[in-house]
């Protein structure tokens, strides 16, 4: 598993001027994200950073891998958040698109995820692949 790299390049997630002022401050850290959207955001730039302990810790436990090897060589080029839905104050849906090429390939992540709120924290749980980009 990679280490983290403390930055002040431009987030990840493409929202906040830099990586500690943005997503930076929900990982290893006991800030909670506020809502969904940012939780996805930081799990987004987990991913960009090789940061499999950020991804662990905001996985439900009822949905989460024992272990998580991110695939080396994936280079993140950008997130599209498409929709962010409150259902109620406990449970949200987030619906992204990221971007990556692995090996000259681009590929394209569409997917809803879902997420739920406990003890003040947000988790992810699962979510839904778009297999066509809707128009």
């Amino acid at each position: 598993m990679t280490q983290p790299t403390p930055s002040r390049d431009a987030c990840p997630c493409g929202r906040g001027p830099d990586y500690p002022a943005c997503c930076g401050r929900f990982s290893g850290t006991a800030t909670p994200a506020p809502d969904a959207e940012s939780l996805m955001r930081s799990r987004y730039s987990a991913f960009v950073r090789g940061d499999a302990a950020h991804l662990l810790a905001t996985w439900h436990a009822s949905t989460r891998p024992a272990t998580l090897e991110l695939e080396s060589g994936v280079k993140w080029l950008g997130l599209e958040v498409r929709a962010h839905r409150a259902i109620d104050a406990d449970h949200a849906e987030v619906e992204f698109v990221a971007r990556s090429r692995l090996a000259g390939r681009a590929s394209r992540l569409h997917e809803r995820s879902r997420f739920v709120r406990e003890g003040g924290q947000w988790y992810y749980v699962d979510g839904d692949l778009f297999t066509k980009d809707r128009a």
